[in-house]
């Protein structure tokens, strides 16, 4: 499959906004944080993302991941298959002072047109509690709903999984029910928290986000 540069990135900013507007079903433009950085995968990419999320510490929460390099190959192609059929986008999170992504954070839509969507995020254990979700997430959900136009963004995580739990309330996703065994993991049926964010919260956030006074 031809991909395009990266350095050809059909990126722009909106002057009025701040926002980036650009062409993402052709190429994910990268995005900029504090301590990392969130691109399209590359093949890579493969090595480290199966030291990073085929661990058990990782993946007992999470559908399983793919259990080789080669599998991790493919996962990656079919990433960029799925972004130019305008369905699903899939960012590496790369640390600053590193090449490889280590942890992915993807978007898929659940109904036509994007306005309903769900989302998840996978990190490898040694990058725990260094604070690279929430930036990654926050870089996420802007492009989510000032790019992509999603309306109302869902996330599931396993009542087991506290970290993920706590991570998705931490960046302002309300809990919305239960999912009574949904996630099949080891021959074992897991209950799952649902989370969302809709597009008003995400505004509500930023406006008190703005400057404080004193």
């Amino acid at each position: 499959m031809e991909r395009m540069p990266y350095s050809e990135l059909m990126v722009t900013i909106s002057p009025a906004s701040g926002t980036v507007e650009t062409d993402w079903r052709r190429s994910l433009p990268v995005l900029e944080g504090r301590s990392i950085t969130l691109r399209e995968l590359r093949h890579s990419d493969a090595m480290t993302l199966f030291s990073m999320l085929a661990t058990e510490e990782v993946a007992r929460f999470i559908s399983p991941p793919p259990s080789t390099i080669d599998g991790f190959e493919r996962f990656i192609d079919w990433t960029h298959r799925e972004r130019e059929a305008g369905s699903y986008v899939c960012f590496g999170i790369v640390p600053d002072g590193m090449d490889a992504a280590v942890g992915i954070i993807q978007v898929r839509k659940t109904e036509p047109g994007f306005s309903t969507a769900e989302w998840g995020f996978a990190l490898g254990s040694p990058f725990w509690g260094r604070g690279l979700f929430a930036e990654g997430a926050e870089l996420v959900l802007d492009f989510a709903f000032d790019v992509i136009g999603v309306h109302r963004l869902e996330a599931r995580a396993a009542v087991r999984n506290g970290r993920g739990n706590g991570a998705l309330k931490k960046i302002g996703a309300l809990q919305e029910g239960i999912l009574r065994r949904s996630l099949l993991r080891n021959g074992e049926y897991l209950d799952q928290v649902l989370w969302a964010i809709v597009d008003s919260d995400r505004r509500d956030a930023r406006a008190y986000s703005g400057p404080s006074v004193h």
